[in-house]
């Protein structure tokens, strides 16, 4: 059976959002006594409704994670082309560091809140995670159309990257001094976990989590999309990928992955719950915590993180709800 463009198969979310009108001109006195209007809808309303929409979700338990650190949701003036997941309140990272995760949205969409319980989640152990794109889904969307896949790049996720540790160097920045770059993670969904491979390579990054991603070296239907096997060459520290059984629409391609990742150790780990996996469970669910064991260990040196992965009687091995490969990973 041929393999289906990958993009089409992974969870993608609605990316378009209507553009504003552009005004008509004004004189300096009727910009004087009216604010600013686009379409025959006052700007300062729309920005009023958005902020609205994003503090009532914030305050919601959807975007704070079940982490020590409640966190939000927010979009930054300095850079509207990613969404950003992190702790609402920044002062115990004076000391501690928040490590840093740049995600990959599913289908490789711009839609940066397809994940945002996962995200969410991880934010609230102590982490800024940055996914290239906007909020086109969940409860602060705003008026947006069907999305569509493959708008983001791994050069959007490489930029995001560079953004984020040029803000842990800006005097000015809310994140000044607070991101430990010696932590940093890739991850993504499906297709953006295609980018954080790509990313991987980066010798900033410390760790990679691949949910319901493999290469796909096929693509009958966009044949100017290629991904080589040899991508996976670039991957310098341990891999976790989480698959989500049989019913994944990239089963055997993950089978396939994994079996080609011979240079570094890997973990794959399956949970019989489809492509999507436990994204929609509260706080991300089984993946979401997953994920967040291996941040630990991997980026924190965390050892009872550590035991989920490592050892016969691993928490991996003994929770029924996952089956587990492994390849050269440590034995205790």
């Amino acid at each position: 059976m041929r393999i289906k463009l990958i993009a089409s198969l992974a969870c993608v979310f609605a990316f378009s959002v209507a553009a504003a009108q552009t005004p008509p001109a004004q004189s300096e006195a009727q910009a004087q006594e009216s604010p600013a209007r686009a379409g025959g809808f006052s700007l300062d309303a729309i920005a009023r409704q958005a902020r609205e929409r994003l503090d009532a979700a914030n305050a919601t338990s959807e975007f704070r994670g079940s982490g020590p650190y409640p966190a939000l949701m927010e979009t930054d003036m300095a850079n509207p082309n990613v969404v950003l997941y992190r702790p609402a309140d920044l002062s115990p990272f004076q000391q501690r560091k928040l490590g840093l995760i740049i995600w990959g949205n599913g289908g490789c969409s711009d839609d940066a809140a397809s994940a945002r319980l996962v995200l969410a989640e991880m934010a609230s152990h102590g982490y800024l995670v940055v996914a290239p794109g906007r909020a086109l889904t969940g409860p602060t969307a705003m008026g947006a159309a069907d999305p569509a896949p493959m708008q983001i790049s791994a050069q959007d996720m490489l930029g995001a990257l560079d953004w984020a540790l040029a803000e842990n160097d800006n005097r000015g920045s809310v994140f000044y001094r607070l991101i430990d770059e010696d932590a940093i993670a890739a991850s993504g969904h499906s297709c953006g976990g295609i980018l954080s491979i790509i990313l991987g390579a980066d010798p900033r990054i410390d760790a990679v989590v691949l949910q319901s991603a493999a290469i796909n070296p096929t693509i009958p239907d966009r044949a100017p999309l290629v991904q080589h096997y040899q991508r996976l060459r670039g991957l310098h520290t341990p891999i976790l990928m989480v698959m989500g059984g049989e019913s994944d629409i990239l089963w055997q391609l993950g089978q396939d992955t994994y079996e080609r990742l011979t240079h570094v150790p890997v973990t794959l780990a399956s949970i019989d719950r489809g492509h999507g996996l436990t994204f929609r469970d509260p706080h991300g669910g089984a993946a979401a915590q997953l994920a967040v064991q291996w941040l630990e260990w991997q980026l924190r040196g965390n050892r009872e993180a550590g035991r989920t992965f490592v050892g016969e009687s691993c928490g991996l091995c003994t929770d029924p709800q996952w089956s587990v490969q492994r390849r050269g990973m440590p034995s205790r």
